[in-house]
């Protein structure tokens, strides 16, 4: 099975195995939002683990 272009440029592993993400909203129209919460937008995130099984798939890992 191949992957999925889109998702290997936006997923990665951390050391431990757990999947890291990129907030959202973080793009533009950045005028309207408060310094703060631009700030921990640009952190990453943890995929939920509800939703690791579709993000493996995408990057054709195994279960």
């Amino acid at each position: 099975m191949k992957t999925n272009s889109s998702a290997k440029k936006r997923f990665s592993f951390t050391g431990s195995g757990k999947i890291k993400r990129k907030h959202a909203f973080k793009n533009h129209i950045l005028t309207k939002k408060e310094t703060k919460q631009k700030r921990n937008l640009g952190k990453f995130a943890i995929v939920d683990p509800r939703d690791e099984g579709r993000v493996k798939m995408l990057l054709a890992i195994g279960k």
